[in-house]
This record gives structure tokens, sequence and C-alpha cells, in this order.
């Protein structure tokens, strides 16, 4: 009817959401020419960095900031380690192509260090680039093409590295299809220099064409000692024609350097983004989408998490069914220890088990349900068939009308609940109490059944200043003043959805104290969808705690926004994820994900 649909913060809800990124300003190389110009020569010289592998981090120099902190961790502490080791590297580039070890035994030597040996700094730093390195799929795919095309293909790279440690770095990507290697330092010459003499001395007669992504070392260079040159775009530049995704603000900090560098080799892994017609930024997969968009805010949660149950002591960690499934598993990798709980439960199995009077019914009254009072006591209380038990017409009832029912049968709810409970064998102490988003109603129906003080842990709290005069304990990730113009009150329910267990929700528990589940209303494509997602946010989780030193992993929800806000601004391609429904039984209410 053409009637425009405001929510409270002032946005039209009719508005259709287009990806905002692509690349249609651009130019760039398809792989279909590449492979076309390759074809006319003999020899493929590649470039090595920003061609046939990246880092996840987003500048080279972010490695000079990883290797301070390790030396940090170690008690190794070299006044303005970055600095220094940045001017002796160009110093020493005023005369020849230095070694690593040539690097640090200048440092060393001019700023009177004596903490440690250059040749172990070398093999910390080269250790450090490997752990940040991977491969450039399709780049290293086009050179397997023409190596099974008969084209000897060589490695050309201005690089501080060795030949052997270069040698180790490429097995490391996997990538063995080039007959030997041209490293600056061996040849003290670069390639702005005379590097690509050398590589023409190697293949007298043969026609050559070298690939890169610099246009002065790369293009320039190999053209001005008359070789062919194509370029390639690196994923730093493919970054910055997509207007650096609007995280040009947060590159402060080498974590945030460091998340931005694990989007970029994702995400802009393939040189090859002017393909498809209008070249947007499209991501293919489930996993894709749970690696770049939701997990940064769910790995910062977590270790926010982890240092909540330090700060309070708390002796017991309950990670609540069923958004706390993947949580626990991230918490465990943390922090190597198995011992905390997946707690079953939900807001239904709590309300069941916890009413304990009238004034507990009427609370949840107070949620509105969508649906009529018999959908509401079989869904929330799980009494049906009841139509003919009140008295007058059922539609002109409320819940409090059924009050004596439902405690009767709380009653017995109560004490299966409290054999499963009493199962846990929970310790003394208090208890970390995780759930993700919510008002705190199970952690207030759940605290009457055990004697441990809930201390809950949220990602958001709801309805926070409603819920103050219920005296729950709870400290959330999100307080209201940052939640005010954030992504967060935009996308939670997304997040939620992708957090949540392959089992379906839970009700009650029988007198054994087994877990009585709902029927499960999602499909097998819908599981198999959120489990992929999940498979991506665990991969991320672990390369994040694996790349960026401890001292470093800071929590930064608003660059953690930013890339949640991404999955708004490029297009989507897996169908599965787009076909999912945000469900909420409790309200019984089912919106589409598109939605």
């Amino acid at each position: 009817n053409e009637i425009a649909l405001i929510d409270v913060r002032g946005k039209n809800l009719c508005d259709s959401r287009k990806a905002r990124y692509q690349f249609k300003a651009a130019d760039g190389i398809s792989r279909g020419r590449l492979m076309e110009q390759a074809d006319r020569y003999d020899v493929v010289s590649m470039d090595l960095f920003d061609t046939l592998i990246m880092r996840r981090t987003l500048f080279p120099t972010d490695i000079f900031d990883i290797v301070d902190c390790r030396l940090r961790e170690k008690g190794i502490v070299i006044t303005d380690f970055c600095g220094r080791r940045l001017a002796s590297e160009k110093y020493l580039a005023r005369f020849s192509a230095a070694t690593l070890v040539e690097i640090y035994s200048y440092m060393k030597k001019t700023y009177a260090i004596a903490e440690i040996v250059p040749e172990e700094l070398a093999e910390l730093e080269w250790q450090i680039d490997c752990e940040l390195a991977v491969p450039r799929l399709e780049m290293c795919s086009f050179c397997e093409e023409m190596h099974r095309k008969g084209k000897e293909i060589y490695i050309v790279s201005d690089t501080f590295y060795t030949k052997d440690q270069l040698v180790r770095l490429l097995e490391k990507c996997d990538i063995s299809f080039y007959r030997d290697i041209f490293a600056s330092c061996e040849y003290k010459t670069a390639k702005t220099e005379e590097l690509f003499e050398r590589l023409k001395e190697r293949v007298t007669g043969k026609k050559v064409i070298h690939i890169g992504d610099d246009f002065t070392a790369d293009i320039e260079s190999a053209q001005k000692h008359g070789i062919a040159a194509c370029q390639i775009c690196s994923g730093t530049e493919l970054l910055e024609m997509a207007g650096w995704l609007g995280l040009w603000d947060s590159m402060e900090g080498v974590a945030n350097r460091i998340k931005i560098g694990i989007l970029v080799a994702k995400l802009f892994n393939s040189p090859f983004q002017f393909e498809e017609e209008g070249q947007k930024i499209a991501v293919k997969t489930a996993f894709d989408l749970g690696y770049l968009f939701f997990a940064p805010i769910i790995s910062d949660f977590v270790i926010w998490f982890a240092e909540q149950v330090r700060k309070y002591d708390l002796q017991n960690v309950w990670l609540c069914a069923r958004d706390g499934y993947l949580v626990k598993k991230l918490y465990d990798a943390l922090t190597g220890d198995t011992s905390s709980v997946y707690f079953l439960t939900s807001r239904t199995a709590a309300i069941r088990a916890g009413v304990e009077n009238e004034e507990d019914i009427r609370y949840v009254s107070e949620m509105k349900f969508s649906g009529t009072v018999e959908k509401e006591l079989e869904t929330r209380f799980g009494i049906s068939g009841q139509a003919k038990a009140g008295c007058g017409r059922m539609e002109e009832q409320s819940l409090t009308d059924y009050a004596q029912m439902i405690l009767r049968k709380a009653s017995s709810v109560r004490k299966n609940y409290l054999t499963y409970i009493n199962g846990l064998e929970t310790g003394k102490g208090d208890i970390a109490f995780f759930d993700f988003v919510a008002k705190g109603t199970s952690q207030m129906y759940i605290q009457k059944l055990i004697p441990n003080h809930l201390k809950g842990l949220y990602f958001l709290q709801l309805e926070r200043e409603y819920m103050q005069e219920k005296g729950l304990d709870i400290v959330p990730f999100y307080g209201k003043e940052e939640t005010d113009n954030s992504e967060i009150y935009e996308n939670y329910y997304i997040l939620e959805t992708m957090l949540t267990s392959p089992m379906p929700s839970i009700k009650e528990f029988d007198e054994n104290g087994e877990p009585c589940y709902a029927q499960e209303t999602r499909t097998k494509e819908d599981i198999r969808c959120v489990q992929e997602a999940q498979d991506g946010i665990f991969d991320y989780f672990t390369t994040y705690l694996k790349l960026c030193p401890i001292a470093e992993a800071r929590v930064d929800r608003e660059i953690d926004e930013r890339f949640l806000a991404l999955i708004h601004g490029v297009e989507i391609l897996d169908h599965d994820f787009l076909s999912l429904k945000v469900e909420d039984p409790f309200f019984n209410r089912m919106t589409d994900m598109t939605d």
C-alpha cells in the first residue's frame, strides 16, 4: 500500500538492502586475461609477497610489533624495537640487499643491544612471518596450470629472507611448482637494480613475463630490463578500492590490524575480483560468513567473558543452552580447561520449573505471546487441551486464570530439573551464568533452584532498567550506553541464530533428569548451514589467538561492529543461509533471515 514503516530509531523498515561494496569503478585483470597473456611466453616470473602469498595482517611492519610483543613475553625489552628494526633495514638498503641476520647484526651493534643474538631475532621474525603467511589460492592455481603447460616458473622477490628460508615458507604454503628462487639478499641486488638481469642470464633466449603487484618494483623494473610485465592487485589494494570497507578509522593497535589482515586474506585472497557482472564483493559460503563477519565480535566476547570469570573469581562456569554450545568450545579453547558446563536450559524450561506463585505467572504473561492463551499454555507451560477447564471463553482469559494448574505442574517439573542439576556435581562458590541476549528470565528462575549465587555474564542484557528490581546480578558485555546507535540491536537476532546448537530447544526434564526436547523445526540444511558458520567462527578464533600476542588481544567493540555490519554491504550467495528462519518459540515468532 506504499506506506512507510518506521522503527523507533527512525529507520524505514521497507527499504530494501543492497550490496554497497563493489569494484564497478575499479579496473583489474581477470584470470582469463592473465592466462591469455602468460600463454605467449616460455618463462613466468612471479613476485612472492602479496602476489603468490599474503600475510594475515594489514601492513608488513606489523611483524615488528608482534616480534616486540613476543620478546616482551620472554622478558626481553628492547627500547623502540620497531623503530630501530625499520631504521636498520632502511640504512643497509642504501648499500645492498641485506639478509635478516645482517639487519639484526647492524641493529645490535648500532644500538648496543645485549639481550639477544641476531640469529635468534632473525629466526623469531621468520617464524612469525610463516605463521602469518597464507597462499593466494587462485594465483597458485594459475601457476600450477602454467606449470602443466610446460612453462618454467621462477620466483623473484625483494626480500631479506634467504633462499632456504623462502623454500621452507613455500613448503608451509604447499607451493612447489617453481623451478628456482631469486632472492634479492642472496644476489645483493633488488628488482629495481639488477635482479631481473640475473633472471635473464638464467633463461637466456627465452621469452619472459613477470607478474607482480608493485608498479615500480615489478612492472616498471621488469619492463626496464626488457621483460614483459603484468600487474595484479594485492589484497590491501583491493581493500583500498573498496573504500577500506569502512575500516580506515579502526587501524590503531596491532590486534586490529591483525583482525583486518585476517579479513583481507580471506575476502580478497583472489586478485580476480573483476570477473562477474556488476563486480560486487560476494561471500559464497556460511563458513566464510561466520569467519569474516560474526567471528570478531564473538571472539572478543569470549575473551571478555574469561576476563570476568577471573576478575570475579567465579568457581563454576555454566554456559547455557542453546547459545552456549559454540561459546563453550571457544571458552575451553581459550582457557585450555574443559571443566565448564554446557548447562541445559531454556527460558521455557527455567520458567516451567521456577514459577512459585501468581506473581511469577503474571511476569511471564507480561512477555506478550503471539497467539491464543491456549497456545501460550501449551508452549510455555506444556499444558494442552485445557480449553474447557477454565470458566468462560478462553480468549477472554489470561495465564493467571490457570495459576493452580500451572503451579501444580511446576512442582513436578522442578523436581525433575533438580535431578539434572544435582547430577552436575557443582562445586562451592559462585557460578558464571552465560546467556547471550536476554532480560535475565532464565537466570531469575534457575536461581530459585540452586544455593550457589549466579553471576550473569551476558553478551547483551535487554530491558535492564525493568529488571533492576528483580535483584539479579548481571554484567553485560554491551551496556546500554554502548548499544545506543550501535549495530548490535540491528543484528543480534542473526548472531543468536548462528550460535545455536544442533539440538532443539529444551522444554523440561523427565524423572531421570534427562532433557525433553521440543520438536525440531529446522531442516537438515538449516542445521548444516549453522554448523558450517560455527566452524568458520571457531577457525577464526583459533587463528586470531595464534597470531595475536596475548598482551595485544584487547577487546574493541567498535571494529567488531564494523565487521558485523559488512554482512549488509556485500552480496551473500549462500542460499541455505538466506533461507534460514530466525526462531523465537517462547514468543511464537518466526522471521525470515532475509528480513
